[in-house]
């Protein structure tokens, strides 16, 4: 296996990252040169700048971001982020994965992504409402049921996409639930979505453990970060039989060999607002926590937390990826010389889009699924796809992720040559 080669310093530029895979995949595919600059090339990039009446008074301006990288499928789909650290660089990159996410899961959508430069700690919520309104309404036009769906991501929530819909449907002058997903049931929110990222990890999990003849049933599970993602992840293995042995959050780890409860864990956090000092196991330093033998490692919290540097250190036979981008292409290679078995995080994450996709279906047809019924189809879906990439995987030899790539890729360049290039 190689990987393309970028420059240590740029590790961990996303893009730079995203770019390494994709030229990888492209030329073991033989992709035409013309069609690989189309596909590495975002359609529209959109910069704004938001002035936002504080609530002391001042003015501030924001910048926000939207990237649209492809539409060739469908509408471009993917989140907003608020984050003070938030680069053109990194929703570029973001939207890309976006666009090989849904090819790989096969739905009926592009790839997208926004976000805005500030700090949620520090702002209201009243000032949230204020800099969600008014960043909608500079991307209005490029948003639409039919050109570009959001929905949440780093620190936006379903509330969040209420606002922008309300924002969205009064410009347009009636409700369009359909502009954005992750949003309340009582504004055309899918059951089931809050669990959809967890739970596809959990499948895809499942698979690949079956595919190395072993079994759920007391697999250790090392779990990095305890949000949503990471969250569901650990409470629906936990019920499945899987032994969640740590968890890590921003503020350290909390370690028990013999498994954690994690609905306890749970409700010491929300009691504490840590995940620390937990009754029932012992707090860890969480960048060793990392290292432990365990048959499953999931990064399910942030990009580039597996280098180069400490690549060589994981002791998981398996490696889901809940988070977006957490392994830097050196480190691909590192694993692939341990044997570590990548979920790359195109595959593994892709159950929020999935069940994303079936709340726009359900909001369009105006009729409203079980739950029972979307977990069902999610499950086949990702199980499905979970197969069409180790497939790819064997018969190209190559790693999981290029197969990733180069099956999404592949799916992306057919739709574009059947379209052909309008002039």
């Amino acid at each position: 296996m190689t990987t393309t080669a970028i420059p240590l310093e740029q590790e961990t530029n996303p893009w730079r990252a995203a770019e390494a895979r994709f030229d990888e995949a492209a030329a073991r595919l033989g992709l035409d040169n013309g069609l690989a600059k189309v596909l590495r090339t975002p359609s529209k990039e959109i910069t704004v700048y938001i002035p936002v009446q504080l609530d002391d008074g001042r003015l501030e301006v924001f910048t926000g971001y939207r990237v649209q990288h492809s539409i060739a499928r469908g509408p471009a789909k993917g989140g907003i982020r608020f984050a003070p650290d938030v680069t053109l660089d990194e929703v570029r990159a973001l939207a890309a994965w976006m666009t090989w996410k849904c090819a790989v899961v096969n739905i009926p959508f592009g790839g997208g992504k926004g976000g805005v430069v500030c700090d949620p700690a520090l702002l209201s919520e009243g000032e949230l409402e204020r800099i969600t309104r008014r960043y909608t309404a500079e991307i209005l036009d490029f948003l639409g049921p039919e050109r570009d769906v959001p929905a949440p991501d780093l620190n936006t929530n379903e509330q969040t996409m209420a606002w922008v819909m309300d924002t969205y449907s009064m410009h347009v002058r009636h409700t369009v639930t359909a502009v954005v997903t992750g949003k309340p049931l009582d504004l055309g929110g899918s059951r089931g979505r809050a669990e959809a990222t967890g739970r596809g990890c959990m499948i895809v999990t499942t698979e690949a453990l079956k595919r190395l003849g072993m079994r759920p049933e007391g697999a250790r599970v090392v779990i990095q970060g305890f949000g949503n993602v990471g969250g569901m992840a650990a409470k629906l293995m936990a019920q499945a039989g899987y032994k969640i042995i740590a968890v890590i959050e921003v503020d350290g780890a909390v370690y028990n060999p013999h498994g954690l409860n994690i609905p306890a864990l749970m409700a010491h956090r929300r009691e504490t607002g840590s995940i620390l000092d937990f009754p029932e196991a012992e707090n860890m330093d969480r960048d060793e926590a990392m290292f432990l033998e365990c048959e499953v490692l999931l990064p399910a919290a942030k990009e580039n937390v597996i280098t180069s540097q400490n690549a060589h250190r994981i002791r998981a036979r398996v490696l889901c990826e809940g988070a977006n981008g957490p392994t830097t292409p050196p480190a691909d290679l590192i694993l692939a010389e341990n044997d570590v078995f990548v979920i790359p995080d195109i595959l593994a994450n892709s159950g929020g889009v999935t069940v994303s996709y079936f709340e726009w279906v359900q909001d369009r047809q105006g009729y409203f699924w079980n739950e029972e019924m979307v977990n069902s189809r999610l499950e086949e879906l990702m199980v499905s796809s979970f197969h069409n990439v180790v497939s790819y995987a064997d018969k190209h030899k190559v790693n999981n992720r290029i197969a990733a790539y180069m099956l999404a890729i592949d799916r992306v360049a057919f739709a574009i040559k059947l379209r052909g290039i309008y002039a």
